[in-house]
């Protein structure tokens, strides 16, 4: 299922990635903001466990998380902003890498990287910012899925109509939590009205 967030100030944080004069660092702190939304609208009706912990005035058991049951995959590079602030909220998580390059002509991607660790019976939190012909995701998630993880959840901030369909077509088991649906592909296939290339401008790569 897709969930698509609604709030104005979700709204207002992708209006500023779409400026072309934001730097790397702007750029990747709001990238990291906008991940932190998605984690709290994904996990609002995730179980809690009961965890003993040593506040002031003694032990004592509280509610919490099971951060250790979520493995948090990204795709590299555009990825790491926002696996790093999953990080920063679930600091007990385990991380995974997936790497694939989009090939220019075809518009598929290839995996030349996997570096996942046990998915088993996990919670397994796959981020990735662009969705555009939703191929990347696709060859992840079937990766994913022979490793038996529990549940999937993907984090994007933007995405196409059309990739977000198709993945959600293939992996209906799938819960999609989007920032923001943009209006369509163009005919090479990149996102309007899009964001540019993240990973380029999340660190200042030449083009």
């Amino acid at each position: 299922m897709i969930h698509e967030l609604t709030n104005p100030v979700t709204k207002t944080l992708v209006t500023h990635l779409r400026d072309q004069r934001r730097d790397a660092i702007r750029f990747r702190h709001t990238v990291a903001e906008l991940t932190k939304q998605l984690v709290y609208e994904a996990l609002k009706d995730f179980p809690l466990v009961e965890k003993e912990i040593v506040p002031w005035q003694g032990n004592d058991i509280f509610s919490s998380i099971n951060e250790e049951s979520i493995v948090v995959v990204t795709v590299l590079r555009a990825g790491m902003p926002m696996l790093d602030s999953v990080m920063e909220l679930l600091p007990n998580a385990v991380a995974g890498f997936l790497a694939m390059k989009r090939d220019e002509t075809t518009h598929e991607s290839k995996l030349y990287y996997d570096r996942l660790p046990n998915c088993k019976d996990k919670n397994i939190l796959l981020v990735d910012p662009m969705v555009a012909t939703g191929g990347s995701m696709m060859d992840a998630l079937e990766l994913i899925k022979t490793r038996k993880p529990k549940r999937i959840i993907t984090l994007n901030i933007i995405g196409s109509p059309e990739g977000l369909e198709r993945v959600s077509n293939a992996h209906s088991d799938v819960d999609i939590y989007i920032a923001q649906i943009d209006e369509r592909l163009d005919e090479n296939k990149y996102i309007i009205p899009g964001l540019g290339d993240a990973g380029d401008r999340a660190y200042n790569t030449p083009e």
